[in-house]
């Protein structure tokens, strides 16, 4: 009997101590495992800000060319797409009824001006006899009425001239502005009339351009708050982005925006001008720009350092002094390159985890690591 009481003491001595230290590996294995993260610290800079936004080129000079007479074209004296200057001819319409119609009016004005003088020199007579009662006065007052009539025959026939005059110039349709002529829409021996809607061609000044750019309401209040004294002097810098992706080599400025917000989209027009001494940018062509927003104390943040919470809120996680973490909701402007625009929400004492983020969760104790030098340096360097 005392054989298996010793045998069963035994047993629960040997249990016993296979317990404690099973315990004690659970206690070991309960502990959270350290992780290596790498981390940095960021210092707030005067980062300048910058707006994407979307335009068309305009022409600040665009002259539709029109006959003001109706006609058949005889001649077209410009080559498409050259330069044309001021008061240049264009096209030459058919003139020999004009001439005609001048030439006529020309006769008629000369007669009444010879009939002038006839009725000028009896109102003459006529005055001086009715004095001496060799003619009645009413003679005397019709002869005077007479030659008046005669003097607004002659300023009538002048001003027939005249119109004669104008549209037998209107026969040579010449430039109103210099700049490249278009594509000819009219050919010789085309009937063209005054009143048609579509232009003979198109002359565009284009050694400074317009581009139209369209921003929301709320973007522009914001420019409106970091511009205030540029906004009034106009200068804002405004740069083109051309469709191969290089920056336009002559940097423009805003000038002036609509008056008005329109009310379907809640967008506002802003205008800037640029100079185009090469003809490079043409008229109607659809350009991106960056507009510079002034500059705002900011932290540039490398996107690899930031996340999203359930709410889609941007986070960041940070190391706590006893090497535990904690997430922080911050503030993003906008991305620049590949880093985020942070407000709010860091300060330049948080150690902001980089490396390592997947490795850990809420109740991760770290091992820090510092790698400022291989991000902050290239980050200043890009800054600059």
């Amino acid at each position: 009997m005392s054989f298996y009481l010793k045998k069963i003491f035994l047993f629960l001595l040997v249990s016993l101590f296979f317990g404690c230290n099973n315990e004690n590996n659970n206690d070991i294995s309960s502990e959270v495992q350290q992780i290596e993260v790498g981390y940095i610290t960021l210092k707030s800079e005067e980062v300048p800000l910058q707006q994407e936004l979307s335009g068309r080129i305009k022409a600040i000079y665009k002259s539709e060319v029109r006959p003001q007479i109706d006609g058949i074209i005889k001649e077209q004296l410009f080559k498409e797409g050259s330069f044309v200057k001021k008061g240049d001819i264009l096209y030459v319409i058919d003139p020999d009824s004009y001439q005609a119609i001048y030439e006529e009016a020309l006769a008629t004005l000369k007669s009444s001006e010879a009939n002038l003088i006839t009725l000028k020199l009896k109102n003459e007579r006529y005055e001086e006899s009715v004095k001496f009662d060799v003619i009645s006065k009413q003679e005397a007052d019709d002869a005077k009425a007479a030659y008046l009539q005669a003097i607004a025959l002659v300023e009538q026939n002048k001003a027939s001239v005249k119109s004669a005059k104008i549209n037998l110039d209107r026969t040579k349709i010449k430039a109103q502005v210099s700049g490249f002529i278009g594509i000819s829409n009219y050919t010789v021996g085309a009937l063209v009339s005054q009143n048609q809607t579509n232009a003979l061609t198109t002359i565009r000044d284009t050694t400074k351009v317009y581009v139209d750019l369209s921003q929301s309401n709320n973007q522009l209040f914001k420019l409106k708050r970091l511009n205030k004294d540029s906004i009034k002097e106009n200068d804002i810098d405004v740069n083109i982005i051309l469709p191969d992706d290089t920056v336009y080599k002559h940097t423009g400025k805003l000038k002036l925006q609509e008056i008005s917000v329109d009310e379907d989209t809640g967008y506002v027009t802003l205008r800037a001008e640029f100079p185009n001494p090469d003809g490079e940018l043409l008229d109607n062509m659809f350009v991106n720009t960056i507009v510079e927003s002034g500059k705002q104390n900011a932290f540039l943040v490398p996107q690899q350092a930031v996340t999203l919470d359930a709410k889609s809120n941007y986070i960041v996680t940070t190391i706590q002094k006893d090497n535990t973490i904690q997430t922080k909701k911050i503030t993003v402007i906008r991305a620049i390159d590949n880093k985020w625009l942070v407000t709010d929400g860091i300060t330049q004492t948080d150690k902001i985890i980089i490396e390592g983020l997947g490795k850990i969760n809420e109740k991760s104790i770290v091992i820090p690591k510092d790698v400022n030098n291989l991000y902050i340096n290239s980050l200043k360097e890009e800054i600059k």
